[in-house]
């Protein structure tokens, strides 16, 4: 009997689906870009580069999420982030989530892609 609720414990331990990174950045706006294909990228005062973030023209997915980012949902993160930048405002939460997402906001590898599952700007 011990042997089998070992048995089960493990299968249910190590048979989960592996769960992507999630990450909170903020700071202000300091780059937003569009990069061949139709990528737009954005990087905050936080972080040490800029990530790609969606696709104003199709359906935005990257590994480790289960959900995507439409192309209208795109066009108003993109303004969301191009305002902040206008205005010299803080975004005070973005919460990028995706399989290539670092453990901090200041160690993104070159050319990253990442889900925003959430993001805020907040009147100062």
């Amino acid at each position: 009997m011990k042997n089998k609720l070992l048995l089960i414990f493990s299968s249910v331990l190590f048979s989960g689906v592996a769960f992507a990174g999630s990450l909170n950045c903020k700071g202000t706006v300091e780059e937003i870009a569009m990069h061949g294909n139709d990528k737009f990228m954005v990087r905050l005062s936080s972080m040490n580069l800029p990530v790609f973030f969606c696709n104003p023209e199709e359906r935005w997915t990257v590994s480790g999420v289960s959900y995507s980012t439409g192309p209208e949902t795109c066009k108003m993160l993109y303004s969301m982030f191009l305002s902040a930048l206008s205005a010299d405002k803080e975004i005070d939460y973005v919460l990028f989530e995706g399989n290539a997402v670092p453990a901090s906001c200041d160690t993104w590898v070159s050319w990253t892609s990442a889900n925003i599952r959430y993001a805020k700007v907040k009147k100062n």
